[in-house]
């Protein structure tokens, strides 16, 4: 009773808050304001990290930081073999061509997947920004490698599709002397804040109007060195996307899972539980890295399978997922990772009417009986998405047993057949049609009316 309770506080807090409320610099009037609702009704989304890193290709997205700061074995000897001496990270900029960037096959391929929304890094750790800032000094995708403005290209190509579109930027600059100074001082400067990020972070927003903006790269500080609430509010009520934006709870070390639209919290984030506020499962098709990896092995990837049942799981417990793809440095997308988005999307086409606009079904998220079961309602009508083929073609739940009475119909998606079933002691017993027959391979829904 208190998870729903708390639930239902949540949605009204979050849908019925007075929309012409000025938001004031702090984290209770920020957390209290209106949401737009387009995003919880999304569900699915696509994460691009693209970058310098995906020149070397190796590791991860954070390769400056493990050759420069880390000093990793592996990827010192990398740059030893592979690169002159005194060879520095800037100098990849010279490599990043992106001949075969094609922002409007970009998104193409995530409305086939069955994304609502795209978020692209404008800018990681590294400082590197996919669009000509002027607080760059020129380290940015125009003056620098491909010679493009890569957040305009995607953005237009992605709102063509019909899809929102989000931009990620990371506060935190590894090797910005602005910023080593500013944490050297233990954050009592806030030269870096002042005079590079914040400024920033306004050119960004005024400039492509995203309507997420996700922020990372807060660690290191406090949500007050950042200026956080101080930015916060001029989104909400003076930017031009203060009625649509939304941001995530990356905003300081004192941050996560505590403020913002949406909880992120780590990465990779899937509690298995219903939680009380909007949250979101940003995670990664490869397992080990969010930019594009030349050595990576099959084994790194995430399956079809494995894609669809964390996104069965995360919508069942009130979340969005954010699946990450890494270009390569030549703008392309592997096909390994066209064919888990592709097979996703062919998925949702069948089986999507559970998932998008769906809302938890707050007293179960999984069957109590049988495992691998996961619950969404909408309109009325109660989902129950399958994981595993059940045994002799006979699915066993206990939960819905409350819904079932003598007008309850219940069909699966794939095919909209009706299923017959049985109720006793407690346990329904539907009736599957024979797996042959159907066109999904690795999850199937049931919908109960």
């Amino acid at each position: 009773m208190k998870l729903l309770l708390s639930y239902l506080i949540t949605i009204i807090l979050v849908y019925f808050q007075p929309t012409d409320a000025k938001v004031t610099e702090d984290w209770d009037s920020i957390d209290s304001r209106t949401v737009p609702d387009w995003y919880d009704k999304a569900k699915v989304g696509i994460f691009v990290h693209w970058g310098l890193f995906a020149v070397p290709g190796y590791d991860s997205e954070w390769f400056w930081n493990e050759w420069r700061a880390q000093g990793k074995i592996d990827v010192l000897e990398f740059i030893k073999q592979n690169y002159p001496p005194g060879f520095t990270y800037q100098e990849f900029a010279n490599q990043f061509t992106g001949e075969f960037f094609n922002a409007t096959e970009w998104a193409s391929l995530f409305k086939r997947a069955g994304a609502k929304y795209v978020v692209l890094t404008s800018k990681h750790h590294d400082g590197y920004t996919l669009w000509p800032s002027k607080y760059t000094y020129s380290f940015n995708s125009v003056d620098m490698g491909p010679h493009k403005d890569i957040v305009k290209e995607v953005g237009d190509a992605v709102r063509a599709e019909g899809l929102r579109y989000g931009l990620y930027h990371s506060l935190l600059e590894w090797f910005n002397p602005l910023y080593v100074a500013d944490v050297a001082n233990g954050g009592a400067t806030t030269e870096f804040v002042d005079n590079k990020i914040f400024p920033e972070m306004v050119e960004l927003v005024n400039t492509y109007q995203p309507e997420i903006f996700w922020s990372d790269g807060s660690w290191d500080m406090s949500d007050v060195y950042w200026k956080s609430t101080k930015f916060l509010a001029w989104l909400f009520n003076e930017s031009p996307v203060k009625d649509t934006v939304l941001t995530n709870d990356r905003w300081g070390n004192n941050t996560n899972c505590l403020h913002g639209d949406i909880h992120t919290c780590i990465d990779r984030y899937n509690p298995g539980v219903l939680q009380a506020h909007k949250w979101e499962n940003a995670m990664t098709i490869d397992w080990r890295s969010w930019g594009y990896r030349r050595n990576s092995n099959i084994e790194d990837y995430a399956t079809t399978k494995q894609l669809i049942e964390l996104l069965i799981e995360t919508v069942s417990c009130g979340g969005n997922i954010l699946i990450n793809v890494g270009p390569t440095k030549e703008g392309h997308i592997d096909p390994l990772y066209q064919e888990r988005l592709v097979s996703l999307g062919e998925w949702l086409s069948i089986n999507g009417e559970a998932i998008y606009e769906s809302h938890p079904w707050v007293k179960y998220q999984n069957d109590t009986l049988t495992s691998g079961v996961w619950f969404t309602q909408k309109n009325g009508f109660t989902y129950a998405s399958v994981l595993d083929w059940p045994e002799n073609n006979v699915l066993k739940l206990r939960a819905v047993s409350e819904l079932i009475n003598s007008n309850t119909r219940i069909y699966i998606l794939d095919g909209n057949r009706e299923l017959n079933f049985t109720g006793d002691n407690g346990i329904v017993s539907i009736e599957m049609p024979d797996r042959a027959g159907v066109r999904s391979n690795d999850a199937w829904v049931i919908k109960i009316q």
